[in-house]
Formats: structure tokens, C-alpha cells, sequence
């Protein structure tokens, strides 16, 4: 998925989103964040700060919890009420909103 080339404008040389794409461009904020999923298994449960974690390795504009509401929002992932454990939404089950 990143080497999509509407993503392009938005990835450093070592492959990690330096950007988040604008309130306008709505159809590449979505593609960044299904990129972003891709890196979370189904069926494994995963604290606020294991997501974190994961989602830095993957950018480098230092802003992981926006990125966390954004995936929520759009529904590829998913929380308990506490925000304590995160998991993947299957894919078969997601109606993807587009944020």
C-alpha cells in the first residue's frame, strides 16, 4: 500500500508518512490509514501504548494519537470504552468511513 503512488508526496526515503494529508484530500487520508492497519494483526489485543509504538515506526510527524482517533473514526480499529486495549477490525466485518 504505500508504494501507491497517491501516497507518494507523503513518504520520507525510508518509507514513513512525514505528513498527514489535508482536510481536502480525504480519499488519500483514507489510504494512509488502511496502510497504517496493515500493521496490526487480527485478533491480537494491543495497549494504547503497543499501538503507539507501532504507529511511530511508521511516521514521523510525532502525532500517534491523532492517528489512533483517525483509525477508530474510520473504523479499522476498535476500543474498549477505557482506551486501554485496541484491536483490528476484521476486514470482512469494517464498513470503512471515510473521515
Amino acid at each position: 500500500m504505500k508504494d501507491n503512488p497517491q501516497l507518494k508526496g507523503y513518504l520520507t526515503d525510508d518509507g514513513k508518512f512525514d505528513r498527514m494529508p489535508g482536510k481536502k484530500q480525504k480519499k488519500k487520508l483514507a489510504l494512509m490509514l488502511q496502510c497504517l492497519a496493515q500493521q496490526f494483526e487480527v485478533g491480537k489485543q494491543y495497549s494504547e501504548i503497543e499501538v503507539n509504538e507501532i504507529l511511530n515506526q511508521h511516521h514521523s510527524f510525532k502525532d500517534p494519537a491523532t492517528l489512533r482517533r483517525l483509525m477508530v473514526v474510520s473504523g479499522l480499529i476498535s476500543r474498549t470504552l477505557d482506551g486501554k486495549s485496541y484491536w483490528l477490525i476484521n476486514e470482512n466485518d469494517r464498513a470503512v468511513n471515510i473521515v
